[in-house]
């Protein structure tokens, strides 16, 4: 120790001196230590700390990281309530977590905060109604189920495509015939088939092409002909892709039973020759009283109703309707259609049969039109007569005829048009008239224009009036007080014609008015306007 002690003294000297002339040398360059800010951030979310990570940009590629982990790979949107909130702090030593676990930890919170998770679903719009289902092939299956509801199953193939005149993605249904529904033989069992076998489109061809000459068909070939050739929607049908909550979505089964049940729908009925409301409830296959309460024009069961007149009834029809044409073989009798001559002298209420009808014999192939059970259009596509038909013809009036209005202002039906049970001195059994119950001295109209055919006392009418009018029908005033017009006198419609009474065999002041057709008594309810 002591013989080298000197020696490191000296070592240590040196290395001093040199410290110090380096110090000297280098220490003008030196600059104080300075602040750099947030170097370290912590991540919050909803409260719940993360972990710490460098920066910004580092913590929204975790949280998306974790996102995508939670929605996976299902085709719904997740809406998670989260808020972030990054903490920053600057230190001199310090260290980030592991990204995985932090990725962990972010997924925990955002399962614990899905808010709703909205599934991509497919919204069915027919018309005005909508149902939604979860995917295309709910919507194809309620679809075929609307038509197999009246054409056999398989018959058809339906497919979804875009719209090529929408801007916004919208698929509408494509119906095409499976050709593979064909069971191999040679016989027509589709319309377009039959008609291009027996020559309805071949015409055509053959005048342009010169193509080989007609063949004659055998109609006898087509008795098995009985098929369904097109099929459309009757409504618009559209389909568009959405995201909803799955309490949005109906289950398959029960948008089929929705769409394809029969539903009371109000529509339009449009009244034609010969309708009365009865009639039109008969066809309908709802009340009388219904259709009163649906249309406001119509105030009771004697309400007037005119040719071309529209009337609002309810039908059972389904939510979407299907209109196909069936081809079939018919082989039987028929009727011609009824030809009309017009006699432009005679009323319209006038007709008379110059021949009767004799029914024909005929084999043919006949195409009809339905929409779902209704047939709303039928067409013989081809046909041999065996025995031509005798049609019905018939002569018939075009003049307008006459009105008639309600002879007296006020009174009370106090007995109706038909049979009685309550009989008095000289009364039937049978009421062939309309009483009204009113004061005595109440002024009596002539109900239509016309001629006086009678005018004084008879029997059980008392005072009476009748008067014949231009459509051959003839109208009865009885039980008045008073007469005010002659035998053979022109009176025009509205005229005064007498005062009421309680004359002849009359238990009490009223009108009784009576109407005649034919010399047969008809309700006059039927006939009076007003």
């Amino acid at each position: 120790i002591s013989r080298y002690h000197k020696k490191c003294r000296i070592a240590a000297l040196r290395i001093c001196y040199l410290a110090v002339f380096l110090a000297a040398f280098f220490l003008p360059s030196f600059q104080p230590v300075k602040s750099v800010g947030n170097n370290i951030f912590t991540l919050y979310i909803n409260g719940t700390e993360i972990g710490k990570v460098d920066d910004a940009q580092q913590a929204d590629r975790l949280m998306s990281a974790a996102r995508r982990r939670v929605v996976g790979d299902s085709n719904s949107i997740v809406l998670i309530e989260a808020v972030s909130d990054l903490v920053g702090k600057e230190v001199l030593r310090g260290s980030t977590d592991d990204e995985e676990e932090m990725i962990g930890r972010i997924v925990e919170v955002y399962e614990n905060s899905i808010k709703e998770t909205l599934k991509r679903s497919y919204t069915v719009k027919i018309d005005e109604y909508m149902v939604n289902v979860g995917n295309t092939d709910d919507v194809i299956s309620i679809l075929n189920a609307s038509v197999n509801k009246y054409v056999p199953e398989g018959t058809f193939d339906i497919s979804l495509q875009s719209d090529p005149e929408r801007e916004i993605p919208v698929l509408v249904p494509k119906i095409e015939r499976n050709e593979q529904a064909d069971d191999g033989t040679d016989k027509p069992h589709y319309a377009s088939d039959f008609l291009s076998n027996s020559g309805f489109y071949g015409v055509f061809d053959e005048i342009v092409d010169n193509a080989a000459p007609e063949v004659e068909v055998n109609l006898d070939d087509y008795k098995d002909v009985d098929s369904v050739d097109t099929v459309s929607f009757v409504n618009n049908v559209e389909v568009v892709q959405a995201y909803l909550p799955s309490r949005q979505v109906t289950p398959t089964s029960q948008a089929i039973d929705e769409v394809t049940k029969d539903k009371e729908q109000k529509t339009i009925y449009e009244v034609v020759a010969g309708d009365t409301l009865s009639g039109i409830a008969n066809k309908t296959g709802i009340s009388i009283d219904e259709i009163i309460e649906l249309n406001e024009d119509i105030k009771n069961v004697n309400s007037i109703i005119r040719i071309g007149d529209e009337i609002t009834v309810t039908v059972p029809q389904p939510e979407l309707s299907v209109r196909y044409e069936e081809l079939k073989y018919y082989e039987g009798s028929y009727e011609a259609p009824i030809e009309y001559k017009y006699n432009d002298s005679w009323y319209s209420t006038k007709q008379v049969t110059l021949q009767d009808p004799s029914s024909g014999y005929r084999k043919a192939v006949m195409k009809t039109v339905y929409e779902n059970t209704k047939a709303i259009s039928t067409e013989v596509v081809m046909e041999e007569v065996v025995a031509e038909a005798i049609p019905k013809i018939v002569e018939k009036g075009t003049k307008i005829p006459p009105t008639y209005i309600k002879p007296l202002s006020g009174g009370v039906i106090t007995s109706g048009f038909g049979s009685r049970t309550v009989l008095f001195r000289g009364m039937t059994a049978y009421h062939g008239a309309i009483d009204w119950g009113c004061r005595t001295g109440t002024t009596i109209f002539a109900s239509c224009g016309g001629t006086v055919t009678y005018a004084g006392w008879m029997s059980s009418y008392g005072y009476c009036v009748f008067i014949n009018h231009p459509d051959g029908r003839q109208t009865r005033y009885a039980h008045l007080s008073r007469v005010l017009v002659g035998k053979g006198q022109s009176v025009s419609q509205g005229q005064k014609i007498g005062l009421s009474g309680n004359t002849g065999a009359s238990t009490g002041p009223h009108l009784h008015f009576e109407m005649r057709q034919c010399c047969s008594p008809i309700n006059p309810l039927n006939a009076v306007s007003r």
